[in-house]
Order: C-alpha cells, then sequence, then structure tokens
C-alpha cells in the first residue's frame, strides 16, 4: 500500500497521506492527480483517487475508498466520510459534512455547514446511502440532505433548508421540509448586478467559465 502523487504537489505541514481506516477492508493505494494542493492538517485515507488539481483547506478529512474527480475543492474542516463517488469541479464549503455512500456529480456547489445523512432509522447500517445531488445543483448555507433523496440537475437548495424527499430539476427548493417554490432560471438577481442569476440552469460562474457573456440575456 502506498501514496501515488502527481506532478508539482504541494504538501502543508501536519498533512497525513495514505491513512489506515479502524474498518476491515482489503487495503490499496492512494493515488493523487497532479498539481494538488493539500494544507495543514488533512488527513486523506487509503483506498482513495482524486484527480488532477485537487485543493484542500485546513483539517479537511478525506475517509477510504471515495473516488473524486479533477477540479475538486474543499475548505476547512470539511469531512468526505468513506464510499462516495464525487465528480468534477466540485467546490465544498467550510464545515460541510458528506456522509458515506454519496454521490455528488459535476460542478456541485455545497455551502457552508451542509449536513449529509444517509440512515433513515440510525446507529443500524442495513439501508445506508447518502443523497444523489445531480450535475450543477447548489445547496445553500447550513442546508441538512436527508438519506436517499435525489437533487436534481441545476436545482438550488435555499438556506437551512432540511431536504426530505426528491427534488426535480432546475427549481428552487427551501424550507423545513423543502418544498419546490419556483423554477430556478425565473430568479432576479435582488441586487440588479446581473440580468438573471440562472439561465438554463446554470449559474453565473458557470456561464464565465464557459464563456457566456453573464448579462447576455434579458427578461
Amino acid at each position: 500500500m502506498k501514496v501515488v502523487l502527481g506532478r508539482d504537489p504541494q504538501i502543508g505541514e501536519g498533512v497525513i497521506l495514505g491513512c489506515r481506516p479502524g474498518r476491515e477492508i482489503a487495503l490499496a493505494n492512494t493515488a493523487i492527480g497532479d498539481f494538488a494542493i493539500i494544507r495543514a492538517n488533512t488527513v486523506i485515507y487509503c483506498n482513495v483517487i482524486i484527480g488532477d488539481n485537487l485543493e484542500t483547506g485546513h483539517n479537511v478529512i478525506i475517509r477510504e475508498e471515495n473516488v473524486i474527480g479533477k477540479n475538486f475543492r474543499i475548505w476547512n474542516n470539511s469531512t468526505v466520510d468513506y464510499g462516495c463517488v464525487i465528480g468534477d469541479n466540485v467546490l465544498i464549503h467550510n464545515t460541510v459534512y458528506v456522509a458515506q455512500y454519496t454521490t455528488i456529480e459535476d460542478d456541485v456547489f455545497l455551502a457552508p455547514g451542509v449536513m449529509i445523512a444517509n440512515d433513515p432509522h440510525p446507529i443500524c447500517t442495513k439501508c445506508m446511502k447518502g443523497p444523489t445531488i445531480r450535475k450543477g445543483a447548489r445547496i445553500g448555507v447550513n442546508a441538512t440532505l436527508l438519506s436517499h433523496v435525489v437533487i436534481g440537475e441545476h436545482s438550488l437548495i435555499g438556506a437551512g433548508s432540511v431536504v426530505t424527499k426528491d427534488i426535480p430539476a432546475g427549481v428552487l427548493a427551501y424550507g423545513n421540509p423543502a418544498r419546490v417554490v419556483r423554477p430556478v432560471d425565473s430568479l432576479p438577481c435582488p441586487l440588479g448586478t446581473v440580468d438573471h442569476p440562472y439561465i438554463e440552469g446554470r449559474d453565473v460562474r458557470t456561464r464565465e467559465r464557459l464563456g457566456i457573456q453573464v448579462n447576455s440575456f434579458t427578461s
């Protein structure tokens, strides 16, 4: 069992790579792609595959048996528990917990304090399965996603919401329990900075990355 690092990694103080889990599993290598920035006190377990351009904040934990794509950003004091699948261009902010067996597709954003559950009846582990967060979805500050739910592509979950059932694609949902409120494309920018924050499910940041003018759409 070893750790395979790509080109030009930057490794901070107190980083542990290839940590052995307490669970009894078949041990395998950890492989991290090119140009990783792994900040102080990050712990990445064995049996992990991560693509190019990983960047962690301080005190991040990435558990065993995770498969993670390229351009993964995860900020201070956040944890990805074991057995997750995470796509490309995913951003996880501060103090986020991603439960075991969660699936996160490409271009997803998790705001600070998001909590993800994976067990409909805690302590019993027979039905453990985290949510599936589809491509381009955005989860607001301090939202909670319960086990087994599916968040549709490019949907937006409001701050502080508790998601107890599936959310379709392309909508804004919020509340406890979270309910669909309106199509995400219809949301105005309250500050008037852009005509629409979301067009065809793409947020301003994604449209800029794709070279689309953020003010090129009208009401």
